[in-house]
């Protein structure tokens, strides 16, 4: 028996969302009232009874979601201009009081994670040890939250408020990380791994060690720029390229090559704007013109990380 369990969480994002919906729903001046108050109470109903509700009934769902958002009936109101003046105002008066809340939430996760490893007795224990790095940050997240109203001294109102603002500019991109990432398994079951192996072999000599490597990073860089996910991509490149060459052929560490190879798909991640979580989003939040600012910016940096991922793999994994 568990005390806390990641499901928890899920629930209390859905009844979040839920409130969103309500919130969207109530305000008559909202341009896409209908469109986006069903968005969100949808999207609430699959965090709050997703574990309850058959499969065929979740993917309908999602599915409506989707047509809701191409016929752009999914929207935000029209933001209202920050007063920068104030901002930069209350910055200076709070000083480095402002990282406090940013630096708790890390701490607590890896003392957590540790932590509730550890705590059991007998047939009871507070957290699934499996689960135990998710709880912790659900915890660090609300732990994070009274920290920022302490450090700010702002009413309990206002995440509620600004959390609602901030989702509905984030909009369907909530949604993109589940999807590919779904998507990643799908591809993984569909036996993608064996076509891409074989294209592989077809086209390059992968009977050459570094071949093989290089191989592996450059591919799960593209498909982590194809599917805006690197956890979409790892199925199916180490299925198809990691497992069958690196690891097979030529004896190489299956840890190692995971690990730098997921680095490697991060790489992809800088650069594609389906990754819009990491690079549209930001540049919504910041009001930047260009939406693809933040990956131009990105890219000298995505480039020396993944060429420095395929020296190391190189130098490491057929020897160690």
């Amino acid at each position: 028996m568990t005390l806390l369990e990641l499901e928890h969480f899920f629930i209390l994002a859905g009844l979040y969302l839920l409130f969103t919906a309500v919130q969207v729903l109530r305000d008559h001046r909202h341009p896409h009232r209908i469109g986006s108050g069903l968005f969100w109470g949808l999207l609430a109903i699959l965090f709050i009874a997703g574990p309850y509700l058959p499969p065929v009934a979740v993917g309908y769902t999602v599915t409506f979601m989707v047509a809701l958002t191409a016929f752009k009936q999914v929207g935000a109101k029209k933001a209202v201009a920050p007063d920068h003046h104030a901002r930069h105002q209350s910055a200076i008066a709070l000083g480095n009081r402002l990282l406090l809340p940013a630096i708790g939430i890390p701490v607590i996760v890896i003392a957590g994670s540790w932590l509730f490893r550890r705590l059991s007795f007998d047939n009871w224990s507070i957290v699934d040890p499996g689960q135990a790095t998710q709880v912790a940050l659900g915890l660090a997240t609300l732990v994070g939250l009274v920290l920022a109203l302490r450090v700010c001294r702002s009413p309990l109102s206002e995440p509620f408020n600004e959390g609602t603002r901030l989702i509905e500019i984030l909009g369907w991109t909530l949604l993109l990380p589940q999807m590919l990432a779904a998507l990643g398994g799908i591809f993984g079951q569909a036996g993608v791994g064996d076509v891409v192996a074989d294209l592989v072999a077809a086209i390059l000599p992968v009977e050459i060690p570094l071949i093989a490597v290089v191989a592996y990073c450059a591919a799960m860089a593209l498909f982590t720029m194809i599917m805006g996910n690197a956890f979409a991509a790892f199925p199916v490149v180490t299925l198809g390229i990691g497992i069958p060459f690196i690891v097979n052929t030529h004896g190489g560490n299956p840890a190692i090559m995971g690990a730098l190879g997921m680095l490697s798909g991060y790489c992809g991640t800088l650069l594609t704007p389906m990754a819009a979580n990491f690079n549209l989003v930001p540049a919504l939040l910041l009001e930047i013109p260009d939406k693809n600012a933040v990956i131009r910016a990105q890219v000298p940096m995505s480039a020396a990380i993944w060429v420095f991922n395929v020296l190391v793999m190189y130098l490491c994994v057929y020897r160690f």
